[in-house]
């Protein structure tokens, strides 16, 4: 009797692993027990006080979200995408550590890749030369904490975060681009994020700034001044700045502009050109001036590298339309700010920024490791305030790479950067798919123009552009190998015609 009691328990478990795990619930009977566990589940919560209630259905979207990344690390690299487009959003209405939570998450996600690695013993990805300069970078950055300069260890345990584990992400979309589908899904990601950031500062513009958000810019003197400027608010749609937002738009925009140009049904160049669109305007009215600068640098680079006579006519035709534009004169402070990107008032700027530079090349080069990380900027002033690197306006990334990790630490990241660029250009001319080849253009000419928007501003390590350029380097060591799919997907979309 025993015996049969645990055979007739085995076969009642064996059955209902097979209606959860196998069927899913699909029966009628599975429904309809969905059904009402969700019904008695919103009576409970709607029971509970407004916090709890809050903070209950924000742990069972958590756990949903970590199952799901757990599943697929695809679909954690582009939680964290649309995490960190968001961020800014989000904190103007929360004090919740959000920035803490997307560590935590990219924490998991470095679990899952590692679980991954162990038991597949798969780190192909891992032994390109762009990957081992990324594993060098990071690594350097780690030795940092043992540099016997630096003033302060809380300021590297700060800084540390958005470059060791921000940049590990870079390896985690390596594994997850696992094929030409799963690529192209993370560029429209892309795309669509920055499209939608697009789009909110339009709005911000056209119909105006939330309460919160004219509060938010309001409660910082600092932060007012550089968002108000001759009698107008500059837009700055999801993030914390003007000019974050500007680079963004300038290199998405010509993202766009370059995938339009592509081997795709016309419905979605139309749409790729009307995105490049709404980007050109939101960053015009964002007011800075590197983002103008960075659209004539990269049509250059682009007519450089495709050397075709249309290309080089079409750019000589908006170099003469730029020249008349920036001559003209005007009375809209949006035109103004744009036309002094190129006019002699903006020498007074590179001046002083010059003049920086000759002041701390004495130190840089009297510190080959730098003065840590965290040693300037936001970081430097709370962490060491009486230091006077705390105060100084470095304006660039490079410089404060040089600072914080010496002109040794500047060489790994230039060779970083050299290399990105380089195979980005090389897979451009070795591939064979019109898609693919297309597709690394794009991303050369974004690899280009931040390199160019890093001398003036720190453009690639801020946020959202940061993750962005990581997820762009794992598609350039990845798209390659998909070559010969990505060219049976276009022959399939694009038949030959018989003649």
């Amino acid at each position: 009797m025993p015996q049969q009691s645990l055979h007739s328990g085995n076969i009642f478990t064996s059955r209902l692993w097979q209606w959860i795990v196998r069927d899913k619930l699909s029966s009628p009977l599975g429904v309809a027990l969905l059904v009402l566990f969700s019904l008695g589940l919103g009576f409970v919560v709607s029971m509970l006080p407004l916090k709890l209630a809050m903070l209950m259905a924000g742990a069972a979207l958590a756990l949903v979200v970590l199952i799901a990344v757990l599943t697929d690390l695809l679909i954690g690299v582009n939680v964290m995408l649309v995490a960190i487009f968001l961020l800014g959003f989000v904190g103007k209405y929360t004090d919740a550590p959000i920035g803490t939570a997307l560590d935590g998450l990219l924490g998991v996600l470095l679990l899952g890749l590692l679980g991954r690695v162990v038991s597949r013993r798969d780190l192909s990805f891992a032994w390109h030369p762009l990957s081992l300069l990324v594993l060098g970078w990071i690594y350097y950055n780690l030795l940092q904490v043992l540099n016997p300069w630096a003033l302060s260890k809380m300021a590297w345990v700060y800084t540390v975060r958005t470059v060791a584990l921000l940049l590990a992400l870079y390896f985690i979309a390596c594994y997850a681009m696992s094929s030409y589908r799963r690529i192209v899904l993370t560029l429209k990601v892309i795309l669509g994020l920055g499209f939608l950031s697009a789009l909110y500062g339009l709005k911000q513009e056209y119909i105006g700034f939330s309460p919160t958000e004219l509060a938010w810019v309001a409660a910082d003197e600092e932060r007012f001044q550089l968002i108000y400027q001759w009698s107008r608010l500059r837009i700055f749609s999801f993030f914390s700045d003007p000019t974050t937002y500007g680079i963004l738009m300038a290199y998405m925009s010509m993202f766009a502009i370059v995938l339009a140009t592509g081997p795709f049904k016309i419905w979605k160049r139309l749409s790729l050109v009307l995105m490049a669109i709404c980007m050109l305007i939101a960053m015009a009215l964002a007011g800075s001036r590197t983002p103008v600068v960075m659209i004539p640098l990269g049509l250059l680079f682009y007519v450089v590298i495709t050397l075709r006579k249309e290309t080089i006519l079409s750019f000589l035709v908006f170099l003469m339309l730029g020249t008349g534009f920036v001559m003209k004169s005007t009375h809209s402070a949006v035109i103004y700010r744009i036309q002094s990107a190129f006019k002699p008032e903006s020498k007074d700027t590179i001046r002083v920024r010059l003049e920086n530079q000759k002041k701390i090349q004495p130190f840089i080069q009297t510190h080959p490791f730098g003065a840590g990380l965290g040693s300037t900027g936001f970081w430097g002033k709370r962490f060491s305030p009486d230091s006077w690197l705390a105060s100084f306006a470095h304006d660039s990334l490079y410089v404060r790479l040089a600072v914080e990790t010496g002109w040794v630490g500047l060489l790994i990241y230039m060779a970083l950067l050299f290399m990105a660029l380089r195979y980005s250009i090389f897979y451009y001319f070795r591939t064979k798919a019109p898609p693919v080849r297309n597709f690394y253009l794009g991303i050369s000419v974004v690899i280009f123009m931040l390199i160019v928007a890093s001398y003036p501003q720190e453009a690639i390590t801020l946020p959202p552009t940061s993750l962005v350029f990581y997820v762009l380097l794992a598609i350039v060591v990845r798209l390659k190998d998909f070559d010969e799919e990505a060219w049976h997907h276009h022959l399939v979309q694009n038949p030959p015609v018989d003649k």
